[in-house]
């Protein structure tokens, strides 16, 4: 969607297979590779990019979507007090740091008024069992945001905003136990009874990327159709088998 508005657009991936698969759909983009569990890696990208905006007769970067998320369920779902702290202390890592490292190894590779725009989730408080431990990995990563506004408000105006969007259908989400099934629910509850499509998503980004959105700082935006006021729904309720 930022190629159709004209933008030009570098990409950042996490390993080579992945780079070969973006560079056939997007053959005129650059790509880059970064492991963000590896700080070293982190500042080998900080390098290779301000190599490639030299080289290419630019200054700098005028906005950076971090849209990463990772938690290892390879032994199953468990209660959230059975979390593995191993795989817990690995998705914040990979999550939630990974915005904080990035933007400080990137930080004088944004103009002074860049927008750094993150994807988190609708909601952290509803204690979903097939979302595992994720959500509190996301709360920290939107409670990150006004730290980072107020750190980089000393040396700049680069603004740090999260997109939260309800239930996509994404090659990610397809990992997720039970997924699909709370899937299906958000599209009863959606009052418009239509999931919401990874496009809507994407365009808040694009505006929270876009000088409209200059006066918004350190905030969440939800985006999920409304599935939020709908959760009692007359026909849901009416269709519990409740024993």
């Amino acid at each position: 969607m930022l190629l159709g508005e004209g933008a030009a657009v570098d990409l950042v991936v996490q390993n080579e297979l992945i780079a070969d698969k973006v560079r056939a759909l997007f053959p005129k983009q650059s790509v880059f590779i970064c492991n963000v569990e590896n700080e070293e890696s982190i500042k080998s990208l900080s390098v290779s990019l301000r190599e490639h905006v030299d080289g290419g007769g630019l200054s700098s970067y005028s906005g950076l979507v971090h849209s990463v998320a990772f938690a290892d369920y390879s032994d199953g779902m468990k209660p959230f007090h059975d979390t593995p702290k191993r795989a817990f202390m690995q998705a914040l890592d990979i999550s939630c740091f990974s915005l904080i490292s990035i933007s400080c190894q990137l930080r004088d590779l944004l103009t002074k008024d860049a927008s750094v725009v993150t994807i988190s989730i609708s909601t952290t408080r509803m204690a979903s069992e097939n979302y595992g431990f994720m959500a509190p990995i996301k709360a920290a990563l939107d409670s990150s945001l006004a730290f980072l506004v107020k750190s980089f408000s000393e040396f700049s105006e680069i603004r740090f905003n999260a997109v939260g969007p309800g239930l996509l259908k994404t090659s990610s989400s397809a990992g997720i136990p039970g997924y699909a099934d709370s899937y299906i629910f958000a599209e009863q509850v959606i009052p418009r009874k239509r999931a919401l499509a990874t496009e809507e998503a994407a365009a808040t980004a694009i505006f929270l990327l876009s000088p409209r959105s200059s006066g918004i700082n350190a905030q969440k935006i939800i985006v999920d159709a409304g599935m939020e006021i709908n959760y009692f729904d007359k026909n849901i309720v009416k269709n519990l088998n409740i024993p």
